[in-house]
């Protein structure tokens, strides 16, 4: 199974130098896992840098993944990560979902880089609503 974090949603969805490195996973939907956090990170996002339909459109071809709920395990295993591994609240449920579900996690988000079970891939400079996109929050 695969889960893509925020990064990558956006990278792929906004066309960014990595979006190839991301199509994979992403594309096969059979072994693609969504946290919610990742959906609400998304829609966010897009609708800063474009406008709603844009993004209800994004997270309807999100949701032809498996869509993984928040549960009280995730949770509290992020809160150990988080303390751990020094990562954001979001990123630790990212990372706790991947783990709880034995996923491997697609990223350009630098916090994962040294982590077990992260596929890691440099963010590329670019100056696309990709790149803005992923800068805000």
């Amino acid at each position: 199974m695969n889960i893509v974090d925020t990064s990558g949603w956006i990278e792929y969805f906004f066309s960014g130098a990595n979006a190839a490195f991301f199509s994979k996973p992403i594309e096969d939907t059979d072994n693609l896992m969504v946290p919610v956090i990742c959906l609400y990170e998304v829609f966010k996002k897009v609708n800063i840098v474009a406008d709603e339909a844009r993004a209800l459109q994004i997270v309807g071809q999100m949701k032809q993944g498996h869509i993984v709920e928040l549960t009280e395990g995730i949770a509290l295993r992020a809160s150990l990560i988080s303390i751990r591994h020094k990562l954001p609240m979001a990123d630790s449920l990212i990372y706790a979902t991947a783990g709880t579900h034995t996923a491997l996690l697609w990223t350009q988000d630098v916090h994962f880089q040294h982590l077990p079970g992260v596929n890691y891939r440099d963010a590329q400079p670019t100056s696309s609503r990709a790149h803005r996109a992923s800068r805000r929050s």
